[in-house]
């Protein structure tokens, strides 16, 4: 078999003859905080160092079949979390991208799906919700609206036991809406939710939000990086979904319209890690990093440019580049953030795990990928 035959993308890709699922749309549950819905982190969590902060960032985690690599995944960060040093280096929480219970988001499903293999990670996890943790089970024997769980666990008024999470110690966290900014001293982290459909769905509300969030976002820098986030991944050249031209088409309206974009962009839905960049007009790049090999047991492999079923053939696609990727192993983001003398310095490390199921004493994380963006 010849190489060529074997050649993989380096752009993003299209699934060609996808169904039309718009039919799944959920409608948003109502927020349980106040608008412009953020949440301080130094409300949660206390910081030694305002001028530099590190967290972990993955998605695609639960599994209703196989729980052994997302076990793998965690122990490995909680090692990380663990190592101090007294830098400001090691991670200080855990940013979900979503899909944290499958196949529906089901409260019965959180106890096996996040509590039981989340129970030794020892800081905050914060999320957004994915399609899967939106998605309604028409069959369920008790009745529940799209994201009551996933709220219930994320987004509740108070920290408390979580009534369907087997008594964990873990408590729920306090994140005023379904999408909302994580307010640090060296970024924004805004979260998106794009809602149940495969391509992702994005609201006319929500997009007014997000102007809004951007522009007072852009009025901080550059003290503060702004770092978007949002399950449904723009670009993709995996074999399962394929790029979301909804979501490209999404963002490049709303980064036109204020004139503003963010200085990275993070996604799940697709079960691998791959690193895009994206050059702009005015000659900046943003990347857009895929990170959805969190533990869901099947991986997404990245398409042959002889797969007849994809293209790559898309005016939208134009300076996109796929820089790296990895898409058959399991494995988490750390991302650390520095207060530089002309802005944020942010440096992205991609681990993979060994698929063995094992753990072994000391680290088993392998360095796969590193980035620097000087924001």
């Amino acid at each position: 078999m010849n190489s060529s035959f074997n050649k993989k993308y380096d752009k993003p890709v299209i699934k060609k003859h996808q169904p039309d699922d718009s039919y799944k749309f959920q409608p948003l549950p109502a927020p349980t905080g106040k608008y412009p819905y953020h949440l301080d982190l130094e409300s949660v969590q206390t910081l030694n160092d305002r001028d530099k902060l590190a967290f972990h960032m993955l998605g695609d985690t639960g599994s209703i079949r196989n729980p052994d690599f997302q076990k793998l995944v965690v122990a490995e960060m909680i090692k990380q979390y663990q190592q101090t040093d007294g830098t400001g280096k090691e991670p200080m929480f855990l940013y979900h991208l979503g899909d944290i219970v499958y196949n529906f988001g089901e409260a019965s499903q959180y106890k096996r799906q996040f509590f039981e293999p989340y129970q030794k990670y020892p800081g905050p996890i914060f999320a957004i919700p994915g399609n899967h943790d939106s998605d309604v089970n028409p069959d369920s024997r008790v009745s529940y609206k799209s994201l009551d769980p996933f709220r219930a666990v994320f987004c509740d008024k108070q920290p408390q036991t979580v009534a369907f999470s087997g008594e964990a110690e873990r408590k729920s966290m306090t994140q005023p809406n379904v999408f909302w900014s994580l307010i640090t001293p060296v970024a924004r982290i805004i979260g998106m939710y794009g809602n149940v459909t495969k391509f992702g769905v994005v609201t006319p509300d929500q997009r007014k939000w997000l102007v809004e969030e951007l522009r007072s976002a852009d009025a901080e820098r550059p003290e503060k990086a702004i770092i978007l986030c949002i399950h449904h991944a723009p670009y993709s050249a995996d074999v399962n979904h394929g790029s979301s031209l909804p979501m490209i088409q999404f963002f490049d309206g709303v980064f036109e319209q204020t004139g503003v974009r963010p200085d990275i962009v993070f996604s799940g839905h697709v079960h691998n890690y791959q690193r895009f960049s994206k050059r702009y007009f005015d000659g900046k790049t943003v990347p857009f990093i895929v990170a959805g090999g969190g533990g869901y047991d099947e991986l997404h492999p990245v398409a042959a440019t002889s797969d007849s079923r994809f293209t790559g053939n898309n005016a939208l696609f134009n300076h996109v580049s796929l820089e790296n990727y990895c898409d058959n192993k399991h494995g988490f983001l750390k991302v650390s953030l520095e207060r530089t003398e002309k802005g944020i310095r942010i440096t992205g490390e991609f681990y993979t795990l060994p698929h063995e199921k094992r753990v072994e004493p000391g680290m088993n994380a392998i360095l796969a990928d590193r980035f620097v963006i000087e924001t």
